[in-house]
């Protein structure tokens, strides 16, 4: 009993570190040193434009990693706690004034509170008929959005001036070295903080014991179910944390954009997200930032350079003739990507940049890979 009672409390304290070893915490320190030195260091608005929102897409897709990727529920309804959150961010920080701090922590609160409500209907679903629910969910917040006239203005939107300051740091303009940094550079390094929390976070839920639980379930709920895993805990619990990270994301795209409308936050929105996690690596740590700078960057580069493309024209071309429009090829752009990465290399650009970075990256994954039901034995 002694030798237990020795043994347990360092095996606890070891699994909720955020950081377990030197090589993670390198890795954590160069993560957040690159989120705040890349954007500082790009002078082009364009590509600082493009590395914010894929970044806003980053954090999306990380929570959407963790009920996809971990817990093994396919879901097109995360526009929906987007739109949750982008909304709580222009209730909590552009009608209250709450500062930057606050209403980021209320906006996670309220997607949180959002997926709670939602996990108890959809969750009693399975298989396609969940996909189903969630598609339904995005139509649901257009249609509710469109009508919560005290809230959103309706149809034609409503103004997203928030607060940006956290005690001396103000990300409206950061100073730094006596430089002060634009507006853009500075809500891109914000983002990029927020990618990198977001990665730890998820990382380090998915190491623990409810981690290896939603993976569990992923891999065979009959038996995960015998061996004594509530299935409707670990998915809710997975749902949950999506949804608060989706509601993030949704925070942060007010934050830029300073302008909410409810037509933002529609199917194509769910799909670009699904993109990302399938074109960046399914359950993979960095697969949806990867899929982020490469997916995310496209309705960005497409509004850019997409009429240069032969049969695509602009958005703003009304005339007549034949062709798309850069925004319909931004979406058939999307399912291109899905039909390729499924056929070619489903699990993800991950994969194939553990592949270039040789045999440790390959060793790494397998370690990381090993079968949940071992990991969740009694310690």
């Amino acid at each position: 009993m002694t030798g237990a009672a020795s043994i347990a409390p360092p095996a606890v304290a070891a699994e909720l570190r955020l950081m377990r070893n030197g090589r993670e915490r390198a890795a954590v320190a160069v993560l957040f040193a690159g989120a705040v030195a890349l954007p500082l260091l790009l002078s082009s608005s364009f590509w600082i434009s493009v590395l914010t929102f894929a970044g806003i897409s980053a954090v999306a897709a990380i929570g959407l990693n963790l009920l996809t990727g971990y817990a093994g529920e396919l879901s097109i309804g995360h526009a929906f706690f987007v739109a949750v959150g982008a909304y709580a961010a222009v209730f909590f920080g552009g009608k209250h004034g709450q500062p930057l701090l606050v209403w980021l922590l209320a906006v996670a609160a309220v997607g949180a509170g959002a997926g709670a409500l939602v996990a108890p209907v959809a969750l009693r679903i399975r298989g396609v008929y969940f996909v189903v629910v969630t598609i339904g969910l995005v139509f649901f917040g257009i249609y509710l959005f469109n009508n919560w006239n005290s809230l959103t203005s309706g149809p034609g939107g409503t103004a997203a001036v928030v607060p940006l300051s956290i005690g001396p740091l103000n990300f409206g303009g950061l100073k730094i070295g006596g430089h002060t940094f634009t507006r853009q550079q500075s809500l891109c390094v914000l983002i990029w903080l927020m990618v990198s929390l977001a990665l730890l976070v998820v990382k380090n839920i998915s190491r623990s014991r409810a981690g290896r639980a939603m993976q569990a379930t992923r891999d065979n709920d009959l038996a995960a179910e015998i061996v004594g895993i509530s299935l409707f805990r670990v998915k809710a619990g997975a749902f949950i944390v999506s949804s608060a990270l989706a509601a993030l994301a949704g925070g942060l795209l007010a934050a830029v954009i300073q302008y909410v409308e409810p037509d933002q936050f529609n199917l194509e929105l769910s799909l670009q997200y699904l993109s990302i996690l399938i074109v960046g690596g399914v359950a993979s740590t960095f697969g949806p930032v990867i899929g982020a700078l490469v997916v995310g960057a496209l309705p960005e580069l497409f509004n850019r350079f997409g009429a240069s493309v032969p049969f695509v024209k602009s958005n703003t071309d009304f005339g007549g003739g034949w062709g798309l429009s850069t925004a319909q090829f931004t979406v058939f752009s999307y399912g291109i990507l899905l039909v390729i990465f499924l056929l070619v290399e489903p699990r993800g650009l991950a994969v194939l940049f553990q592949r270039l970075f040789g045999t440790a990256a390959k060793v790494g994954a397998r370690r990381e890979l090993k079968p949940a039901f071992r990991s969740l034995r009694r310690r």
